[in-house]
């Protein structure tokens, strides 16, 4: 695998390195001591699926606090998404900044979100299926969010959303 690191601390964009001959290709797209050799969190303990039928629907920005932070590893399988990530890390020279990455089934990518930060993804395609193994199970008392076009974080998405859920829509400003 290879492993790219961002300007976010901790965060990484992660490919398979290919072994591709007449038939195709074969890649690794997990393997824990590769993981632990690049200081990331090996642990798995749930993988979720989630499909959106339109484009422009838009997930995010979630994460879960302590004891339940975790760490995600996320990977488009169908159709393709603009995945970003904001720091909410206090202590990280970064804290507030975010970053963006197309994922799709045609390159491969993977994002690997360190606990602290928000995930969220707007999908490019219709017909769209996302895959993530996290590093801790869900705990709804334990979700956060921060609202997608907060002005403190300034994402520039790729285009405007179309859907949503309503708790996507409505978190409030980040510190109020």
């Amino acid at each position: 695998m290879i492993f790219t690191r961002t300007k976010l601390p901790g965060v990484f964009i992660v490919e398979p390195e290919k072994l591709e001959d007449e038939r195709g290709f074969f890649a690794r797209s997990w393997c824990r001591r590769e993981f632990e050799a690049y200081g990331l969190n090996p642990c798995l303990v749930q993988c979720d699926i989630s499909f959106s039928q339109k484009k422009g629907t838009l997930r995010g920005m979630h994460y879960q606090v302590a004891p339940f932070s975790e760490v995600k590893l996320v990977r488009c399988t169908m159709g393709s998404i603009f995945d970003a990530i904001i720091d909410l890390r206090p202590e990280s020279p970064r804290f507030k900044e975010h970053m963006g990455v197309i994922l799709s089934a045609d390159n491969h990518k993977m994002f690997y979100v360190p606990d602290g930060c928000a995930h969220g993804f707007i999908t490019l395609d219709d017909s769209t299926e996302v895959f993530y193994q996290m590093s801790e199970f869900y705990a709804s008392e334990h979700g956060r969010g921060v609202r997608w076009n907060d002005p403190a974080f300034k994402i520039s998405w790729p285009l405007v959303p179309t859907m949503m859920s309503e708790r996507d829509r409505t978190y409030p400003d980040f510190g109020d």
